[in-house]
């Protein structure tokens, strides 16, 4: 970037951080620098999410989470939005100190992302049903989902294990939180 000024003169506008003209950000130079050196952008998150996500998806969402409990439809309608957002290491990144947690684990950068289509393929093999009465799935519709969504019955049942710790700990979260508080957070 600094080479782009020195050579044309010209102020840094926008900032390519992807392919495509939605990958295009405002070039903050402070912001660059602090993704830098490893401390994050929230500033560029925030607004990232502001952009791309709805208040009053926000609001029902946590009603939701409040009266009748998170269903798997609304999980991979939750996943769908974190994929607007872009990918997730570059999600990962703009939060401070993220990116020291990431080097201690040695893990693939792109694991996460794959992960995420993995879960995405099983809810996408179920039915409506299935996703908001996860209880109906027996042992012939997991072995279904698992073979429309190329994973093993073991995949589903531990995403189902995991959807069900999830939604213990929102509805913990629930009862505790404070009315709007992530519409309050996201959209000030």
């Amino acid at each position: 970037m600094l080479s782009i000024y020195k050579v044309t003169g010209q102020p840094v506008k926008y900032l390519g951080v992807g392919e495509g003209l939605s990958a295009l950000e405002s070039f903050h130079p402070d912001r660059m620098a602090s993704r830098i050196l490893g401390m994050g952008d929230v500033l560029s998150l925030i607004e990232r999410a502001q952009s791309t996500l709805s208040a009053d998806s926000a609001v029902d969402l946590e009603d939701k989470i409040r009266n009748e409990g998170l269903s798997l439809e609304d999980l991979r309608h939750q996943l769908r939005q974190i994929r607007k957002l872009g990918s997730l290491a570059d999600i990962l990144e703009m939060i401070p100190g993220v990116s020291k947690f990431k080097q201690h684990l040695g893990q693939d950068p792109g694991a996460p992302e794959q992960e995420m289509k993995r879960v995405a393929a099983i809810l996408d093999s179920m039915t409506l049903k299935e996703r908001r009465h996860p209880q109906i799935l027996n042992g012939s519709r997991r072995l279904r989902i698992a073979r429309g969504s190329g994973t093993t019955v073991q995949e589903v049942n531990r995403l189902l294990k995991q959807f069900q710790q999830l939604k213990k700990m929102m509805k913990v979260m629930g009862n505790g939180g404070r009315r709007n508080s992530l519409k309050s957070f996201l959209f000030r």
